[in-house]
């Protein structure tokens, strides 16, 4: 499945709900779980880590959606066609 198709189905059976709840609802839902993936990684819980990512990128898929952001073309730009690695300060 592609990401546009798999946002469209969670667009589907979410944003409704999502836009009840809110944006700074689902933005403090995102910090939770982006915690939760932060406390699975220094735990090295691989099967944790895996469930909390998946967590954290559908809640940021539910937050794309909701601002109507075409989450694909833009990671397409920014990382595939794009290099903004070159502006990382990673040791040598």
């Amino acid at each position: 499945m592609e990401l546009k198709s798999l946002l469209e189905k969670i667009a589907k059976k979410y944003l409704e709900t999502d836009k009840k709840s809110g944006k700074l609802f689902l933005l403090a839902v995102l910090m939770e779980e982006i915690g939760e993936v932060a406390e699975a990684v220094r735990k090295g819980d691989k099967k944790a880590i895996e469930e909390e990512l998946a967590d954290a990128t559908f809640v940021i898929f539910c937050l794309a959606n909701m601002f109507e952001v075409n989450l694909e073309d833009k990671i397409i730009e920014k990382y595939l066609i794009g290099d903004p690695s070159k502006n990382w300060d990673l040791p040598d």
